[in-house]
């Protein structure tokens, strides 16, 4: 188990501006209680920039071609080497000063040097893939100021998704990280509790999952384990899903491909039951807003109406599928001859660039990936 958190100057957060969210609010929030848990900001909240304007201030319809939309993503994009390019761009280096002292340990030398196999487990490469998310958003906001002003939308995979929510306001950096550390360390010990995985499946048109997963089942059964959970933990895109178990049958299931991921257990199913009551207390905890622009929440595909529905999903999200294409479906469906937004992928790897471009080639057109690893001098 990790550490608990460490009082935080209230300087440190002060000075880190809070650029990755649309606000520009400088951050409030006081980190470090005795107890481990984050103080909530003592004063009283500003007035939600998402609410409905009055129908005489409402501007005309945006072109969707000046328009971004900002993907994240989640846990398997993680690499060493990462945020190495993102060190000269205003606010990063705070950003992980702030890491180092909520999380107790110096998540910056981790990215940059490992060693592998700590960044790999799920303690350590959750928040190092949320904070590099939204450091690559601070260099976006520097070498393209306006790909940030008019975004119109975001969404994050997995714990992608709670650097979305920073990112549109919804919830402060530092409560979010802390949050995310309180996830990643329960996800951690659930899948301790149970001998689990996660397989990258792509297959035929022809391929059933779940009559495969059926068939899984059968099987483990067949060798004596109680109660054995095979199910899809992840929709990505048209004929590729995420399913623990099935490699050694790929070929007879119609399976293109079957590769193992990099993950510690099998997110996203109901073998994460028990990481659930501490992600649900801490986001009792956090301040939670409404988001400025639309987020897209991982269970259901749709965007986030309000902060109570933030605080339900993201619990819900532990044990639910993750729907990445029909989120993908839901932010870039359009009538026939309308034009496609710029998106722009903030984090390691290109992952969610090559699931766009299976979903919606014509929204892959205008995509781009933010480097985190070099800079041009």
């Amino acid at each position: 188990m990790l550490s608990s958190v460490v009082v935080t100057p209230a300087a440190s957060i002060g000075k880190l501006r809070s650029l990755v969210s649309l606000s520009r609010r400088l951050s409030s929030s006081h980190l470090g209680s005795q107890d481990g848990a984050p103080h909530l900001p003592p004063e009283t909240p500003a007035p939600l920039l998402g609410s409905e304007p009055p129908a005489m201030e409402r501007r005309p319809r945006k072109d969707p071609s000046g328009c971004s939309v900002l993907l994240f993503p989640g846990q398997g994009s993680q690499f060493v080497g990462m945020g190495r390019g993102l060190l000269k761009y205003p606010n990063v280096k705070e950003m992980f000063t702030v890491a180092q002292k909520l999380l107790g340990y110096d998540l910056l030398s981790l990215c940059l040097e490992g060693p592998e196999e700590e960044l790999m487990k799920t303690v350590h490469c959750q928040p190092a893939v949320f904070v590099t998310s939204l450091a690559a958003v601070e260099r976006l906001n520097h070498e393209n100021p306006k790909a940030i002003e008019t975004c119109v939308a975001a969404a994050g995979f997995s714990v992608g998704e709670f650097a979305a929510l920073v990112f549109s306001g919804a919830m402060n950096y530092a409560e979010a990280l802390y949050a995310v550390k309180v996830r990643a360390e329960a996800m951690q010990k659930a899948s301790e509790l149970v001998a689990s995985g996660m397989l990258s499946v792509i297959g035929r048109p022809q391929a059933q999952y779940k009559h495969a997963c059926v068939q899984a089942k059968e099987h483990c059964t067949s060798l004596g384990i109680e109660e054995p959970v095979c199910s899809v933990a992840n929709y990505l895109f048209p004929d590729g899903r995420a399913l623990d178990f099935l490699q050694k049958n790929s070929r007879r299931l119609q399976f293109v491909r079957a590769k193992p991921l990099p993950v510690s257990g099998a997110f996203h199913t109901e073998l994460m039951e028990s990481a659930t009551e501490p992600l649900r207390e801490v986001l009792r905890q956090v301040e939670v807003r409404r988001p400025e622009i639309n987020v897209y929440s991982n269970v259901d595909g749709k965007r986030y109406m309000n902060e109570s529905h933030v605080r339900r999903q993201l619990v819900k999200q532990l044990v639910s599928p993750v729907k990445w294409e029909q989120t993908l479906h839901e932010i870039y469906e359009r009538t026939q001859g309308m034009k496609f937004p710029h998106t722009y992928e903030v984090g390691p790897g290109k992952q969610l660039g090559a699931t766009l471009q299976k979903c919606n080639r014509k929204a892959f057109q205008t995509y781009a990936q933010v480097e985190v690893t070099t800079y041009e001098d």
